[in-house]
């Protein structure tokens, strides 16, 4: 159960075999005395928060071995954040039970939670046959990495019963699973990413080692403690003695640092490496916490998230550090180390992947880069806030990003402020989408046809005419997907232009077209969210179907929108065609395409705002008319 902020309690299940000990363990903890009298099943049991050092407070669930009760037991065990598996250290079959039953019933219901293996009754065990614990757990802990500790105690002797629960509430407070990879006994890579974050962070004179003085302001951060002299020295001298690389003249290295938490964590260490994460703000997933990222995006369908000027500008700063060999994009490598300090490279996956412009060698340019930062902007605002903090954006969190105005807006201006500009490509099956798509990224066009079959992206920048800039982000709708898209209300809130792509030599997929077109035009009539389209007349190095031009002609006009645009990616023969998709987006009230249904609502919304007109007009004129009688009738009275 990862939590995103400070636990404030630890639940903990005790299960195991009839007759191992549970009420037994429970109540001893709670009274710190061996109870006579001990129910068959306690009640819940709270420890108080100043039980343990830690000062969160501990519920302990008791449960019945019996297979009626098996149902409550596998709901409890579901609510738990740790679960404390008891067996007889005087009966040998309660231990095999643990790995042949209630282990793999744990995993079968898909327990996350760490385990504590407790052997009860440890006074009573047969001393003529001494057994190590290490031994005896060794394979089993192999087999079940969910194992925390493994301890052994005796409720009638006192023997280490308060230890089984901070064992307990530790490995939840503490967790083990998303620091240390026991199999391979290294720092998981998240948690090294987190780190490194923290030693840059801590490294003020960016040397590249933390100096005695940087140690202990990171130790008060930390800690609230600063380092004696000697307690530097000690610890300078165990990393010289390990690992050498681990410091140099200017103090602790990042590979020392690393170091030192690998060996906190295992000697149980863990709570130091946690403090430190905590103080940093990372939460259980060693992911920055959401009270780091306070900033709410809440907006309206039609508002979108972009990058702030200064952002842009951090970026591009951040490019130039990490473009060591000056090529002008980043290869792989150099991308890798960028992102080193976020807790995974966020354009690993789809849609990011590949979304941006690259250079023959793989490498991603400035405008690329500053793209993929844009869709990610556009399509998970936190998440690109999130990285924009991984990778050293120290502004205020609240200004690197801003809403963009309401398109309903934009159209009744007849502008828009947007820099970034969205625009959906719809298109029948091998009409040319995905070409143009390519095309937008400089992608070498392809002979070979493949079916789209998931939407995707490409983002670019486009330098117009009169030298502005924007981000043009393209998103690829297949056929099949259009019906789901359009089945939301607000399925055009979030587009600045509508394009629809056909084959100019195919009039099957020119029909297609058009009949996508005015599915859509209806579809921005009826919610109000109605879009700027462009017709694009694809794979214009082939012969045109005969009447293609007329056709194509018949539609623009009947629907109120531009001629369309004829392009050959093949030939490079792009015909300005995305220049037009931003100037389209800068025009939010014009080509607007209409159909006849729309038309027909419009005119009589018209005709009715006319009828009101002349109603007012007449009403007005009728209360002139009675106030002029009134006049006239006080008058004639006054005379009479």
């Amino acid at each position: 159960m990862a939590h995103s902020g400070v636990r404030t309690s630890v639940r903990v299940v005790v299960a195991g075999d009839h007759g191992t000990g549970k009420s037994a363990l429970i109540a001893s903890a709670a009274s710190e005395s061996f109870p006579e009298n001990v129910p068959p099943v306690l009640p819940p049991t709270r420890l108080p928060a100043d039980f343990y050092p830690d000062r969160v407070p501990v519920t302990i669930i008791d449960s019945s071995s019996s297979f009626e009760n098996r149902g409550k037991l596998v709901e409890e065990l579901k609510k738990a954040d740790a679960v404390v598996l008891t067996y007889a250290c005087d009966q040998p079959t309660t231990l095999s039970s643990l790995y042949t039953f209630w282990l793999p019933e744990l995993r079968r219901f898909e327990s996350k939670v760490p385990v504590i293996v407790v052997g009860c009754k440890l006074d009573l065990r047969d001393d003529d046959h001494p057994m190590s614990l290490e031994q005896v757990m060794s394979p089993i802990m192999q087999q079940f990495r969910e194992i925390e500790t493994c301890i052994e105690c005796s409720a009638a002797s006192q023997i280490q019963v308060p230890e089984v629960f901070y064992y307990a509430q530790k490995a939840v407070l503490h967790p083990t699973a998303p620091l240390f990879d026991q199999e391979m006994q290294t720092l998981k890579p998240r948690c090294i990413r987190a780190l490194k974050r923290i030693f840059i962070l801590c490294d003020q004179d960016m040397d590249g080692a933390l100096s005695d003085a940087e140690l202990n302001e990171f130790q008060v951060k930390c800690f609230n403690a600063p380092l004696q002299p000697a307690e530097i020295v000690g610890v300078k001298r165990v990393v010289q003695e390990k690992i050498p690389e681990g410091l140099n003249d200017l103090g602790l290295t990042l590979t020392g640092f690393l170091f030192l938490h690998a060996l906190f964590i295992e000697k149980g260490r863990l709570e130091t490496t946690w403090t430190v994460l905590r103080k940093f703000g990372y939460d259980d997933d060693i992911k920055l916490r959401d009270d780091y990222l306070p900033v709410s995006f809440k907006r309206a369908p039609d508002q979108s998230v972009e990058m702030t000027h200064d952002t842009v500008e951090f970026l591009r700063g951040v490019f130039s550090l990490f473009d060591i060999d000056n090529d002008g994009a980043l290869q792989l490598s150099e991308l890798e180390d960028l992102f080193s300090t976020a807790p995974e490279s966020p354009w690993d996956e789809a849609p990011y992947k590949g979304a941006g412009e690259e250079n023959a060698l793989g490498g991603i340019s400035l405008n690329g880069f500053l793209s993929e930062w844009a869709l990610m902007t556009l399509l998970d605002p936190s998440r690109s806030l999130a990285n924009l903090i991984y990778v050293g954006y120290a502004g205020d969190p609240a200004s690197a990003l801003s809403i963009s105005r309401r398109r309903h807006m934009d159209r009744k201006k007849q502008q828009t402020e947007r820099k970034v500009v969205h625009c959906y490509v719809f298109g029948p099956k091998n009409a040319g989408k995905t070409a143009i798509l390519n095309s937008l990224i400089g992608r070498p066009f392809k002979d070979n046809y493949t079916s789209t079959t998931d939407e995707c992206y490409t983002a670019n920048v486009v330098d117009q005419l009169k030298g502005t800039r924007k981000t043009l982000i393209l998103r690829e709708i297949p056929g099949e997907r259009v019906k789901k898209l359009l089945s939301s209300k607000d399925a055009l809130a979030a587009c600045d232009v509508a394009v629809f792509v056909y084959d100019s030599s195919d009039e099957l997929s020119w029909k297609k077209t058009t009949e996508l077109l005015v599915e859509v035009a209806r579809h921005g009539e009826e919610s109000g969210f109605g879009v700027p389209s462009l017709l694009v007349a694809a794979k214009d190095d082939l012969d045109p179907f005969p009447t293609s031009e007329q056709c194509s002609a018949r539609v623009s006009q009947e629907m109120g929108i531009e001629a369309a645009i004829p392009v050959s990616v093949k030939l490079r023969d792009l015909n300005n065609v995305f220049g037009r998709i931003i100037a389209a987006a800068e025009k939010p009230h014009l080509s607007i395409p209409e159909t006849d249904v729309g038309r027909s609502k419009k005119q009589y919304r018209e005709f009715v705002n006319r009828s009101l007109l002349v109603v007012s007009v007449g009403a007005a004129a009728v209360v002139v008319g009675m106030a002029a009688f009134r006049a006239y009738a006080s008058r004639r009275n006054a005379s009479g």
